[in-house]
């Protein structure tokens, strides 16, 4: 299966050149290399890629250096070192296009209703326009009463640029909900790599370890937050505890 480097991925976002006609074709080749590749990664995550997102997977690769930051309030940092460090944050309101999935592993939930979420956001909504990336893509998981593996439903949201909050784009696919998410006090911490359901439960486990005992969040409900689409191996992604309602 071919593969694509980051070099490629930034050709892919430059303007064509005038010239021979040669460039329409690299370009083609290109899409086709970026096609190949979400495709081999889809398919780690036993996933069937249809053919019709080579388009949005386009989009998002010329458009991939323009991500508007999902807004909020550092509340307060810990720790010194990156392995022990975490931080308080306060997310205002805000409006959300929303897509969930129960499949039966957790990343083919967030494989497919991200490739919902492309098409909503490439051109599949009411204005027939790439509406922009805004990161971090959120994921909200259950645990189990046991606390030992994720529920299968898995929510995934992706937050409305700044300049459709007050009037969002209307999605043409029925599964995607426009939802008004209330402010959010959240504690935070990094990881990298894929996420599964393994790591998931890992990183969670770690994160308890750092806090100590605490009744101020949550112990059923989590949320990972990615910044970074599925097909980047070592994406940023971060943990996030739910402060309890005061």
């Amino acid at each position: 299966m071919a593969r694509i480097t980051l070099e490629d991925l930034e050709r892919l976002g430059e303007e064509p050149a005038d010239g021979d006609g040669s460039d329409g074709e690299d370009d083609q080749e290109g899409e086709a290399r970026l096609f190949a590749h979400w495709e081999a990664v889809a398919s780690t995550h036993r996933v069937s890629l249809p053919r019709d997102m080579a388009g949005p997977i386009a989009q998002m690769a010329r458009h991939r250096q323009a991500r508007e930051p999902v807004p909020y309030v550092s509340l307060s940092q810990h720790g010194k070192c990156e392995a022990a460090a975490y931080e308080e944050r306060q997310y205002p309101a805000g409006k959300w296009a929303c897509v969930t999935m129960g499949e039966p592993m957790y990343e083919q939930s967030i494989s497919m209703s991200f490739m919902k979420l492309m098409r909503y956001i490439c051109k599949e909504n009411s204005v027939g326009c790439h509406l922009g990336m805004t990161v971090p893509v959120l994921n909200e998981i259950h645990l189990t009463k046991e606390g030992t593996e994720l529920e299968r439903e898995v929510l995934t949201a992706y937050y409305l640029p700044g300049e459709f909050q007050q009037n969002p784009p209307v999605p043409r696919d029925p599964e995607i909900h426009i939802t008004e998410r209330a402010p959010l006090q959240v504690i935070t911490r990094v990881f990298y790599g894929m996420t599964t359901e393994e790591t998931i439960l890992r990183e969670i486990s770690l994160f308890w370890e750092l806090l100590g005992s605490t009744d101020m969040v949550l112990r059923e409900t989590y949320i990972v937050a990615s910044y970074e689409n599925p097909s980047v191996p070592q994406r940023r992604n971060e943990i996030w505890f739910i402060r309890r309602a005061e």
